[in-house]
Parts: structure tokens; C-alpha cells; sequence
């Protein structure tokens, strides 16, 4: 089941963006079969280098698995400035979110 997934899940993610499966495997380092072992289910990446994928694709581990509804680009953009501040500056950014008026539930 979850072989399935994650086969047809890379797969996916790199037909996006239109690159072979060799030039994915050379892209995170691996040699050049890997991506295609992965995708006809004879293997399974290890933690490190799917951390690897997750990050060339831009996208985090949780992102992978829970594609039927990706974030936006700019909330993915904003929680990736957010790792970089401190934990003051978060409190201060929570401050000011928490101030701003709120979307209409109709609108979302």
C-alpha cells in the first residue's frame, strides 16, 4: 500500500517538474538508478535521503504525504522565513497576526 503511494507520489512530483529520473537521483546525490529503484518499488529511500527529495522539491516531509491539499506557495514561503526568527520575533509576528482583521468564513 504505502509502496504504491510512495512510488506514484515521486513519481508525480517529478513529472512536474519535467525532469528524468536520472537527473533527479544525480540531483540529491544518489547514484543514477536510484530514483528509478524507488519508483518501480525495489526500494525505498532511506530517512536522510528522503529529507534530501523533500527539500530539492521545496516541499516538507509532511507536504509529501499530505498532497491533496498543498499549502500556497506564499505559506510555504512564510513558514520558511518563520524557522529563521527568533523565538521573540515569532511572539511579536503573533502579536500583529492576532490584531489584523480576519478573513470572512465566506471567503475562504
Amino acid at each position: 500500500m504505502y509502496e504504491d503511494f510512495f512510488a506514484e507520489r515521486l513519481a508525480a512530483l517529478r513529472m512536474e517538474r519535467k525532469m528524468s529520473a536520472r537527473d533527479l537521483s544525480l540531483s540529491i546525490g544518489q547514484n543514477a538508478s536510484y530514483i528509478n529503484r524507488i519508483e518501480n518499488k525495489i526500494n525505498f529511500p532511506s530517512m536522510q535521503a528522503f529529507f534530501y527529495i523533500c527539500e530539492y522539491f521545496g516541499i516538507s516531509p509532511q507536504d509529501f504525504f499530505d498532497h491533496a491539499s498543498p499549502p500556497p506557495k506564499n505559506l510555504q514561503h512564510a513558514t520558511k522565513l518563520l524557522q529563521e526568527l527568533s523565538p521573540e520575533h515569532i511572539d511579536l509576528l503573533i502579536s500583529l497576526m492576532e490584531a489584523l482583521p480576519k478573513k470572512n468564513k465566506k471567503e475562504r
